[in-house]
């Protein structure tokens, strides 16, 4: 299995940055910037996306990428992880116990899909992006940053910010944009956030309509011991819309926990 490119910029702690769905690590730039000035930043592309588009394993399912991921982090880390990459950040956290320092989970859940009492997104919303993807992957993506970006009050500039920075990279494998609408749809960690051993911070945008804020004392439940921060005005992506407050949680639980 070809290992992953990883870029590392700054000094200082380990924390690695994973992203979400569709996009890459060029998601981060609004925020690697000043926080490379803290910590030592691992900035990972997942498998099928951004500079690692062409590292595709033959099963492509949260185990397979989660131990393609672990192969590329430093001995000790602290990790942030986004949506997608929240639910690849909480898979390492469970398999590596205290090799994973701090948890920081943005706009993430341990179940994405609503089921029985559990909330989450509807069951039609990833099946309908699923069927535009053989369409139209450019408008499908756009589709889904509406989607992450709505309800927040700087919607239509979060959404330029993110575009301009994804492009510079390459283009997702389809494969893996599909694979991924899986991973989302299916994975469920409900049980097994409990065994997360690393301090753990999540993170939260009140007008996320994929991690809906009814979800959040759901999660508490499951995960008792975890910290959480709402951002008032944000929707999926608070470290796009609110840089500066996201900064600021990252930095007070980094530094003083």
């Amino acid at each position: 299995m070809s290992k992953l490119f990883v870029e590392t910029r700054g000094q200082g702690a380990n924390l690695v940055l994973i992203h979400g769905w569709g996009l890459n690590s060029g998601v981060w730039e609004s925020i690697s910037h000043e926080l490379q000035q803290h910590y030592r930043l691992t900035l990972i592309d997942l498998p099928g996306f951004g500079r690692n588009a062409d590292k595709m394993p033959a099963v492509y399912d949260l185990s397979t990428i989660t131990s393609m991921v672990k192969a590329s982090l430093p001995d000790k880390c602290s990790i942030l992880g986004w949506s997608l990459g929240g639910l690849v950040a909480q898979q390492l956290a469970i398999e590596l116990g205290e090799r994973v320092e701090k948890l920081i989970l943005t706009a993430t859940s341990p179940r994405f899909n609503q089921i029985d009492e559990w909330v989450g997104i509807k069951p039609n919303v990833l099946n309908v992006f699923e069927q535009q993807l053989e369409r139209d992957f450019s408008k499908t993506l756009d589709r889904f940053m509406a989607i992450q970006a709505l309800g927040s009050v700087s919607a239509k500039q979060d959404i330029k910010r993110i575009k301009a920075h994804v492009e510079n990279y390459p283009i997702p494998d389809n494969e893996a944009l599909r694979a991924g609408l899986s991973i989302l749809a299916d994975s469920d960690l409900r049980d097994m956030i409990c065994k997360i051993k690393a301090p753990t911070l999540r993170l939260y945008g009140k007008l996320d309509s994929l991690v809906p804020v009814a979800a959040i004392p759901l999660i508490k439940a499951k995960q008792p011991n975890a910290k959480s921060h709402i951002f008032n005005h944000a929707s999926h992506a608070p470290f796009v819309s609110h840089p500066d407050e996201f900064i600021q949680q990252v930095r007070e639980f980094m530094d003083n926990n």
